[in-house]
């Protein structure tokens, strides 16, 4: 079985070509970081208007690349949500008149799960059931993953994601967009323990977070100093500390309340270098075992859409004519694909 994804959630197209026996046969993304760089942020019409024009030319190229024509396709998959509703509109509209074109199913993905599943582009796959720390710039969580759309919510973040302290931080240093890679390059400059943060909610039990504190924080510590390279590297490093250590303590706590050995890290801040080696010395104290995407596939792209849009295809999963996007999508609303997997 062969599948087409399209990604098209925020500021990245993307398209793919995964074949169920041959693995991923292509891969291809814009990032739109240049155009929206000027604007300190992604500016959503714009994203919708650049979508339209690069996805079709990357569902060409990932043919191309893959020496796959539509004949040889099973289906098709797209981004149908959570995200950007005119983005999401764009790529929705192109698969779905794709799909009608070439006489196939399409099923629409839901993102998050994309992430979740990434790690299994892996050579060796995550095995269910595992919690999943899914930390990006616009959610922080831990799931109970006991199969493909099997999904249980542990902790959310209550106001901002790690992502966002990342890069609201990044914009108080004056720091280009987009600010959490350019932070965290900043923050291996600094003196640990120049500044100090607090660790949102680690003082009681549970599984929550609250990052929107942790930049108010920044903002007072900030007030009345001059900003200069070194100051900037000493809070870089300061907010990195405090978020590494918040995301750790609560993965930790997850995989004892679970009893699983397993931890897959995945979104955007999984791509993070400080944060895959707190965990990965957690995971070694509980006997567990992490797993990530490759770097390439922490950040939004088509081939996560791929994997997900495979399950469900095969699985016989897909939607009418009707081009379906949503905004906002709970997780724990999938239906599921397959038997309940156990330890």
């Amino acid at each position: 079985m062969r599948v087409l994804a399209i990604e098209s959630s925020c500021d990245e197209s993307a398209a793919a070509v995964l074949d169920e026996s041959g693995g991923l046969l292509a891969h291809e993304l814009y990032s739109q970081i240049a155009l929206h760089r000027v604007y300190g942020g992604v500016v959503p019409e714009l994203a919708s208007r650049d979508h339209v024009r690069k996805l079709l030319p990357l569902v060409e190229r990932a043919l191309a690349a893959a020496h796959t024509a539509p004949q040889a396709l099973a289906g098709i998959a797209y981004t149908a949500g959570p995200g950007l509703i005119g983005a999401l509109l764009t790529g929705a509209a192109l698969a779905r008149s794709l799909a009608y074109a070439w006489g196939l199913p399409a099923v629409g993905v839901h993102h998050l799960e994309g992430h979740l599943l990434a790690p299994l582009l892996e050579p060796q796959p995550p095995p269910f059931p595992h919690v999943a720390l899914l930390v990006s710039g616009g959610h922080t969580q831990l799931i109970e993953v006991r199969g493909i759309g099997r999904y249980r919510i542990l902790g959310d973040t209550r106001d901002d994601a790690a992502g966002e302290a990342f890069d609201k931080t990044a914009k108080l240093l004056g720091l280009p967009y987009p600010g959490g890679p350019e932070l965290s390059r900043l923050a291996a400059q600094g003196t640990s323990g120049a500044f100090h943060f607090p660790r949102p909610m680690l003082d009681r039990p549970g599984l929550e977070f609250s990052f929107s504190g942790l930049k108010t924080a920044v903002l007072h510590a900030l007030r009345g100093r001059e900003l200069d390279a070194c100051t900037k590297a000493d809070v870089a490093r300061a907010v990195e500390e405090a978020i590494v250590e918040t995301l750790t303590v609560k993965a930790e706590r997850a995989l004892e309340q679970s009893g699983f050995d397993t931890l897959v890290v995945s979104g955007g801040v999984s791509a993070n270098l400080p944060l895959r080696a707190a965990l990965a010395n957690a995971a070694a104290r509980h006997g567990a075992r992490v797993y990530y995407p490759r770097i390439e596939f922490c950040t939004d792209n088509a081939a996560m859409i791929a994997v997900a849009g495979l399950h469900r295809l095969r699985a016989g999963q897909h939607q009418g004519l009707a081009i379906e996007a949503r905004a906002q999508w709970p997780l724990e609303s999938l239906t599921p694909v397959g038997a309940e997997t156990h330890s």
